[in-house]
């Protein structure tokens, strides 16, 4: 089963996922880690609103990568191809990254995102928190909330989980749809 987390930053993912990492019915999961974060440290690639073409197309061949990796295994990643496709659509409108990046991102969000079982996208009604890597530009941020939305009610996702509430009442709303998909499906 892959399960992803998608949203505008600081809309509590990672808070999500260290609770599904201490939880012993995830204790046989595979977390994958954010790819952006991962692709900063490990190359200094810009991200955020300063991101460019090689990052986003590094960004969005990651996401393809870690699907193949981890397709047919218990897994949670911290976003999808959705979030490389919106960020990639945002740096198109700003002009930092070409059209057909965008397009492409676009083509790969369509073949790759329904492959995901369940998208936990989270309420982005949460105060925003600078944590040293994330923007910090409300902007930015509102913009991205924007672009979400649309593609999320465009695309008519059937595999959208929206995720509200309290830390508490969004990771009973996560074991639900956990346990109600596995059951409708019958995975173990």
């Amino acid at each position: 089963m892959i399960i992803s987390f998608t949203g505008a930053q600081s809309s509590g993912k990672s808070t999500l996922l260290n609770k599904m990492r201490e939880d012993a019915y995830f204790a046989y999961w595979h977390f994958e880690p954010e790819i952006t974060r991962s692709l900063k440290e490990r190359y200094g690639l810009s991200i955020n609103e300063s991101g460019d073409n090689f990052t986003q197309c590094v960004t969005i061949n990651s996401h393809v990568d870690n699907y193949l990796r981890n397709k047919g295994n218990n897994c949670v990643f911290d976003r999808c191809i959705l979030d490389a496709m919106v960020y990639t659509t945002y740096q198109c409108y700003t002009k930092k990254v070409d059209y057909e990046l965008g397009v492409y991102a676009a083509y790969l969000c369509d073949k790759l995102i329904n492959k995901y079982d369940i998208i936990f996208y989270t309420d982005p009604n949460i105060p925003l928190v600078d944590d040293g890597v994330r923007s910090v530009n409300v902007e930015f941020r509102n913009k991205i909330i924007q672009l979400f939305e649309h593609y999320i009610d465009e695309m008519k996702l059937t595999n959208i989980k929206k995720l509200s509430g309290t830390v508490e009442e969004r990771y009973e709303a996560i074991k639900v749809a956990i346990i109600d998909y596995r059951s409708k499906s019958n995975t173990i």
